[in-house]
C-alpha cells in the first residue's frame, strides 16, 4: 500500500530539533496510516498529507511528512507545510476530524524494502553457514550497516555475496506471520532484543527466520542486487556496507565511470588499470626520489657559503622534503657550535616548518622562544625540535641567536 484515507485525531504544533537548532513542525495523529515509523534500525517513511476537502487547491495545501515517530502505540507524522502553505501557526490548515489522503514517498520506501531484506538474507545466510549473529543494523537515506560479531577474510565475503545473490535469482517469497506464544516456542529465529507483545516474524524459506517490525519486499527477486561495498573490523567483529537494488545499481553505475575514467588516464584496459595505477605509482616515487636528490644537492652547496668558524647556522628555505631538511639540519651540526636550524617555507603564507639541533646546546630551548614569541607548535628532545611557526623569516631572523 502506498496511500490511504484517513481522519484526522490530533494536529498541533512542536518543536524538534535539527542540527543545533529548534524548527517549529506540526504533529498530525491520524485513526490510520500507511506510513512506517522509525523502529528496527530502519528510519522512517516520508511523504504527503493532502487534505480531501473536495477543493481544487487541496493539493497545493498538502503537508510534507518529514519524519514518522512511534510513542506508546500511537504514530504521530511529524510535517512541515509546503511552500505555498507556510503557516505552521494554523496547523497547516488541519484540524481534528478532517479527512486525508496520506501517501508515502514510494520510491523511498522501496528502496527501504530492498535494502532490508537484502539485510535480512545476508545476516540469515552468516548465521547458518558461519554461527555469526547480527548485533547492530542501520538503514537511512545514505547508508547502510550491518555489524556482525565474528569476522569473515576477503574469500569468504565474496562467497557470502555470491549466495546472497542467488537467493534473490531464486525469487524466494517472504513470508510474514504472527505466531503464538507457544508456535514461538517451536520456532527457531533470529532476535536481536527481547519482545513484548505480538512477535512478527519474517521468514525467507530456507535463508532466514527473524523477528522484525520493517517493511521488506514479496519476493526476493524484488531486490535484484545485493552488493557488499565495505568491510571494515569492528568492535572485535565486523561492519558490513551494503547495497541492495537501486542503490546498489546507481553505485556500480558510478564505479564504472570512475573505473572508466581511470582506464583513460592510465592507458591501459578496464581488467589491467591496478597495474596502470602501480606503474605510475613507481614513476611517482622514482621523481621523488630524483627531486629529493636534487634539492640534497642544492641544499648542501648552500653549506659552503655559511663561514666554518660561524656559531649558530640557520638556513631559510623553500618548500622541502623533510628527510632533506632533517639530513641538512644534521649536516649543519656537525660544522658548527651553537644552535643550527632550517626553516622550510615562505613569507607569503608566512608559515615555516622548522628542524633545530644542537651538539652542544638543548635544542629546547629555542622551542621555548618560539612559542613564547610566535605560538609556534612542536616539540623534541635537547638534540633536536621540530614544529611549524606562522611568522615571516624576519620576524624569525630577530629572535634567533
Amino acid at each position: 500500500m502506498t496511500r490511504c484515507e484517513a481522519t484526522v485525531l490530533c494536529v498541533r504544533e512542536v518543536e524538534i530539533t535539527e542540527g543545533e537548532s529548534r524548527i517549529r513542525r506540526i504533529e498530525v495523529i491520524t485513526d490510520q496510516t500507511v506510513f512506517f515509523p522509525e523502529g528496527g534500525g530502519q528510519s522512517s517513511d516520508r511523504g504527503w498529507i493532502i487534505p480531501e476537502d473536495g477543493e481544487s487547491d487541496s493539493r497545493a495545501r498538502s503537508l510534507a511528512v518529514v519524519d514518522t515517530q512511534i510513542e506508546d502505540g500511537v504514530i504521530r507524522h511529524i510535517a512541515q507545510p509546503n511552500a505555498e502553505n507556510e503557516d505552521v501557526c494554523t496547523n497547516g490548515g488541519l484540524k481534528a476530524g478532517d479527512k486525508v489522503l496520506l501517501t508515502i514517498d514510494w520510491e523511498r520506501r522501496f528502496g527501504f524494502m530492498q535494502n532490508h531484506t537484502g539485510e535480512h538474507i545476508l545476516s540469515g545466510l552468516m548465521h547458518n553457514r558461519y554461527g555469526f549473529d547480527n548485533i547492530g543494523f542501520h538503514l537511512s537515506d545514505n547508508s547502510v550497516t550491518l555489524d556482525v560479531n565474528g569476522q569473515l577474510d576477503e574469500e569468504e565475503i565474496l562467497l557470502l555475496e555470491w549466495e546472497a545473490n542467488r537467493i534473490v535469482y531464486q525469487n524466494l517469497e517472504t513470508e510474514v506471520s504472527y505466531p503464538s506464544d507457544d508456535e514461538l516456542m517451536q520456532i527457531e529465529y533470529r532476535s536481536k532484543i527481547e519482545i513484548e507483545g505480538q512477535t512478527r516474524l519474517v521468514t525467507i524459506p530456507g535463508v532466514d527466520v527473524c523477528a522484525c517490525c520493517a517493511t521488506h519486499v514479496k519476493r526476493t527477486g524484488e531486490i535484484g542486487l545485493i552488493k557488499v561495498v565495505k568491510v571494515i573490523r569492528y568492535h572485535g567483529g565486523m561492519r558490513l556496507f551494503i547495497a541492495c537494488g537501486g542503490r546498489a545499481f546507481a553505485l556500480m553505475q558510478k564505479r564504472q565511470q570512475r573505473i572508466e575514467e581511470v582506464s583513460h588516464l592510465t592507458n591501459r584496459s578496464q581488467d589491467e588499470i591496478a597495474d596502470g595505477v602501480r606503474h605510475l605509482l613507481d614513476e611517482i616515487g622514482a621523481l621523488k626520489q630524483k627531486n629529493r636528490d636534487l634539492e640534497y644537492q642544492a641544499a648542501f652547496l648552500r653549506l659552503e657559503t655559511i663561514p666554518a668558524a660561524q656559531k649558530d647556522a640557520f638556513l631559510f628555505v623553500g618548500d622541502m622534503d623533510p628527510i632533506v631538511q632533517r639530513n641538512l639540519v644534521n649536516a649543519l651540526c656537525e660544522r658548527h657550535d651553537g644552535f643550527c636550524g632550517v626553516f622550510a617555507g615562505s613569507d607569503e603564507e608566512a608559515q615555516y616548518r622548522y628542524i633545530i639541533g644542537s651538539r652542544t646546546m638543548d635544542a629546547r630551548e629555542m622551542q621555548k622562544i618560539l612559542r613564547e614569541k610566535f605560538g609556534a607548535k612542536g616539540g623534541g628532545k635537547p638534540v633536536m625540535i621540530q614544529g611549524s611557526v606562522c611568522a615571516g623569516e624576519a620576524q624569525i631572523r630577530e629572535i634567533l641567536p
